[in-house]
């Protein structure tokens, strides 16, 4: 029986590959989306939503949640992502975006399926926090809660101690943390996370919706520097691929907080690696990745997303 998986996004090219994979793929069965500001606006990230599922002939409700940080002001990554946050031959956006806010949303889908339901929340952290702090049996009541964002034991993408996700949040990732006891998917695994690009070329030579999959695989500036020369990382497509294949990613526990501090540190993670407090693990950290199988569950699900 396919996952039911509700997905707490800010599209951004690496979430409408993630969202095309999830789509595609008999596995999960996508029962709602909520958009958060993080990539671009979240005028933009709703409208993005709209526009993956009009692309790939899909009907999923879609909530719009915060439009700004709970606490720090908003930076988007345009630069990265494209005008509007995402790359591509877009189709006009007919879905029309649920009259409810995208954290009650969230709670609405965890009340609804319980334990059966997997949240996977893969921007910034409003929505998901407040959703916490409305509905504090959150955790217990649905199965899994993934996180993509942070860098336990790695470096920052924004700063040299910061993952993106992370540092345009600070406060809603540490309320996460303490609250949620999700799998935290960072850079420690999701750097590695690349296709080939013997397979973005593919896409890009198909033309047509695999041609618009091709923007949102390659979506690397036109300068700048990745952990892996061959093509920029899949970030938000390994929570995906291990919904699909817990083989993926393996995990280890730790206790984890946010620096919300304001100082150089501000939106690291806090990972007591060596056990240094007294504090119980709080969290799973994903700390190996598994490209290859990475590779084919990603593969399989967009390629089922743009069947011709």
């Amino acid at each position: 029986m396919p996952r039911k998986v509700f997905f707490d996004t800010d599209p951004g090219c690496d979430d409408a590959v993630m969202l095309a994979m999830a789509l595609g793929h008999d596995a999960i069965d996508v029962v709602g989306l909520s958009t958060v500001c993080g990539n671009t606006t979240i005028e933009n990230t709703t409208r993005n939503a709209h526009a993956i599922l009009e692309l790939g002939g899909y009907d999923v409700p879609v909530a719009r949640g915060c439009g700004r940080p709970l606490v720090d002001d908003l930076a988007t990554a345009e630069w990265i992502h494209g005008e509007n946050g995402l790359r591509g031959d877009l189709p006009a956006v007919d879905g029309e975006t649920r009259d409810v806010h995208g954290a009650d949303a969230i709670v609405d889908a965890a009340r609804e399926h319980g334990d059966d339901l997997t949240i996977a929340a893969v921007g910034p952290l409003p929505n998901l926090a407040i959703a916490l702090a409305k509905e504090p049996r959150l955790p217990d009541l649905v199965g899994d809660i993934y996180l993509m964002g942070g860098a336990a034991m790695t470096s920052g993408n924004v700063t040299p101690m910061a993952e993106a996700n992370f540092h345009n949040d600070p406060a809603a990732a540490s309320r996460v943390l303490q609250d949620a006891a999700p799998k935290m998917v960072g850079l420690d695994v999701t750097n590695r996370a690349t296709v080939s690009p013997e397979f973005i070329e593919s896409f890009r030579a198909a033309g047509g919706v695999r041609g618009t999959i091709a923007e949102w695989l390659d979506y690397r500036p036109d300068s700048g520097t990745y952990p892996l020369a061959d093509a920029p990382a899949i970030h938000d497509a390994a929570v995906v691929a291990d919904i699909v294949d817990d083989s993926v990613l393996g995990f280890e526990e730790y206790y984890l907080d946010v620096d919300t501090t304001g100082g150089p540190c501000h939106g690291a993670v806090i990972c007591d690696e060596h056990g240094t407090t007294d504090n119980d693990p709080n969290g799973r950290v994903a700390v190996d990745i598994d490209v290859a199988r990475y590779r084919e569950v990603l593969e399989a699900g967009v390629r089922a997303y743009a069947a011709e």
